[in-house]
């Protein structure tokens, strides 16, 4: 238990900027945290590499100030050398961080060609302000995990008052404003592999250039440490448990139906 305690120390617990951690997609991606104190979002996924979210809700406001993030991203490039992209997730829904925008563009001053990427799970997409923050950042990455109703609520677990329907109408919304790159991230377990061409259906609405398709390979920590963010590493010092996954036979069947169901690009955490 000491070594793992020893080994769980290379997260640095009192900064906003992690990693980088090796994404299967995008390279080397460097974390950016702006939310930060407490995990703070308005789902509560099942599968939430954060563990059992603490304050599930949809407010916005300043969460962190933008200068602390600013000189832990330049405490880390000034040490290291720069990442592939910079991606903003972290202990929370950013998009719930309202000075989200203001990170953005400080950070595109520091550097102006490093991508910067955001991790989303759609809720807040329709609202104003949110749309005004995104709108320097290259790429969005918006979460769909069900098809029906009744499986969005079992999986993604969202404050009171969200359905599957408003947020799939917040991701149109701001598809119609966002000049910049749109993905979709699906988390398959198996309980959402039925309504396969229902979940197609959506992708035809939504249209991204790339849908990705996960599968939980992190497990469930069971208590919150700011160390699980972008934990690859798979270090823990406390209680976790493993998550339920789609087979590779199923994942390649997923990906073959909704291939040919949309003619949209897929990719696979297992064809990675």
């Amino acid at each position: 238990m000491k070594d793992k305690i020893k080994e769980a120390e290379v997260f640095d617990n009192k900064s906003t900027v992690y990693g980088p951690v090796k994404s299967w997609r995008y390279g080397m991606s460097l974390g950016i945290d702006p939310i930060f104190n407490t995990s703070t979002c308005s789902f509560n996924c099942i599968y939430c590499q954060l563990g059992n979210i603490q304050q599930i809700v949809r407010e916005l406001k300043v969460y962190v100030p933008t200068q602390k993030v600013i000189e832990d991203f330049q405490e880390h490039i000034d040490k290291h050398s720069l990442p592939d992209v910079v991606t903003f997730s972290g202990s929370g829904e950013p998009t719930l961080a309202l000075n989200l925008g203001e990170m953005v563009t400080a950070i595109k001053q520091i550097s102006p060609t490093l991508p910067q990427f955001v991790l989303t799970n759609s809720t807040e997409l329709g609202r104003p302000e949110v749309q005004a923050n995104l709108l320097n950042v290259d790429k969005v990455i918006v979460k769909i995990d069900a098809s029906d109703e009744e499986t969005f609520q079992k999986i993604n677990r969202p404050a009171s008052g969200i359905s599957l329907k408003a947020t799939i109408d917040s991701i149109l919304r701001f598809k119609q404003s966002f000049k910049g790159s749109l993905e979709v991230q699906s988390m398959f377990m198996p309980l959402n592999l039925k309504h396969l061409e229902d979940f197609a259906a959506i992708l035809n609405q939504v249209k991204p250039e790339v849908v990705q398709l996960n599968t939980p390979k992190r497990p469930y920590p069971m208590e919150w440490h700011r160390e699980n963010r972008g934990n690859h590493k798979l270090i823990f010092d406390y209680q976790i448990k493993e998550l339920k996954r789609v087979t590779e036979e199923d994942a390649q069947k997923i990906e073959t139906l909704l291939r040919e169901k949309t003619g949209l690009e897929i990719h696979s955490v297992y064809q990675k």
